[in-house]
């Protein structure tokens, strides 16, 4: 007997319709049908729940090779998690480059570091350029990081996408307008999220 038809033929010995399982395993209806129709497999926490509620072992609700299988597929998806969720934290951590004396700024002849605040030796329109390159970078950061709550897979890449583009122009920027401090910054904060996209790709 199947995963699904265990669960179903569970369920209905003890009087219950898939919404009212759905709650005491806080899941949702739907995930229950899925389940009771072979169409998935719930996550290691929902069958030690459903194990718990049923006083029935895991093992006779699944085989080895199949818990292998989901345990496999969950840690997959948790590093996946982890990756997207390092990306936002990476993208705010660009403060970084408004905050840290990354600029240089002459008086009386001699240069010292200054940051962003207090970096007025450009014309106005870079000046600007840099605060809403930053600032995006920030705003993408934020909002990939509350995204993460909702897992919509498709938008978060979209986000992902735009947050490396950015990034890649202002490397480009930093280094056409010769700031060295910061286009330093810049590029490592890019090459930790390239690096995070890549061990994402590799865990899909």
């Amino acid at each position: 007997m199947e995963f699904g038809e265990k669960l179903q033929e569970l369920r209905k010995n003890k009087g219950l319709t898939q919404e009212e399982l759905a709650e005491l395993l806080y899941v949702s209806r739907t995930a229950v049908s899925k389940w009771e129709s072979g169409r998935g497999y719930p996550n290691i926490d929902s069958l030690k729940e459903i194990s718990k509620y049923f006083s029935v072992s895991i093992d006779d609700l699944l085989s080895g090779e199949k818990l292998i299988s989901i345990a496999e597929k969950e840690n997959k998806s948790n590093i996946q998690n982890m990756c997207d969720l390092l990306s936002g934290v990476v993208d705010i951590f660009s403060f970084i480059l408004i905050v840290l004396p990354l600029y240089p700024k002459t008086v009386d002849g001699y240069v010292y570091s200054v940051n962003l605040f207090a970096y007025n030796e450009i014309a106005s329109i870079k000046h600007i350029i840099y605060w809403i390159a930053f600032i995006s970078l920030i705003m993408l950061g934020i909002v990939k990081t509350l995204l993460m709550r909702l897992k919509p897979d498709k938008s978060y890449r979209i986000l992902t996408d735009i947050s490396i583009v950015v990034n890649t122009l202002i490397v480009l920027l930093m280094a056409l307008t010769r700031e060295a401090y910061a286009v330093i910054i810049a590029f490592s904060l890019l090459m930790i999220k390239g690096l995070l996209l890549l061990k994402r790709v590799r865990n899909e």
